[in-house]
C-alpha cells in the first residue's frame, strides 16, 4: 500500500511539472480579423503594447508568448479590444492559438484570433 501511494504522489508531482511550461516574451503578435458579415478577412501584425483596428473594433496587443525553445509553438497573447466611438471593452483577456474559440471575442458581426508570435 506504502509502494502504490508513493507511486501515486511521484506520477501527480511529475504531472503538475509537466504542465507548467516556461513561456518566453515575443516582441509580438500576428492575428487575424473576419469580418462575417461579408466574409473578408485582414491579418494585424502588431508589437507588443501596439494598437490595431479591424472594421469598427480597436485591438490592443497587450503581450505575445510562446513555450520556450519551441517558437513556433502553442502562442498566447493577451487583448483588448474595444467598440471605436463608444471606448466599451468587449473582450479582455488571453487568447490561445491552439484553442482559439476557449476564450473567444463574442461579437455579432466580427471575429479575432491569435495565429502566432513574432519572434
Amino acid at each position: 500500500m506504502k509502494a502504490l501511494w508513493l507511486g501515486l504522489v511521484l506520477c501527480l508531482g511529475a504531472g503538475v511539472g509537466a504542465a507548467q511550461e516556461v513561456a518566453a516574451v515575443a516582441q509580438g503578435a500576428l492575428l487575424r480579423g473576419l469580418d462575417k458579415i461579408n466574409g473578408s478577412a485582414q491579418d494585424l501584425d502588431l508589437a507588443n503594447g501596439q494598437s490595431g483596428v479591424f472594421g469598427s473594433l480597436d485591438v490592443v496587443l497587450g503581450e505575445c508568448r510562446y513555450p520556450v525553445g519551441d517558437p513556433a509553438g502553442d502562442a498566447f497573447a493577451y487583448l483588448t479590444i474595444s467598440e471605436q466611438g463608444s471606448g466599451a471593452v468587449i473582450f479582455s483577456g488571453w487568447m490561445l492559438a491552439s484553442s482559439p474559440a476557449l476564450n473567444a471575442l463574442e461579437h455579432p458581426r466580427y471575429d479575432i484570433w491569435v495565429l502566432r508570435c513574432k519572434t
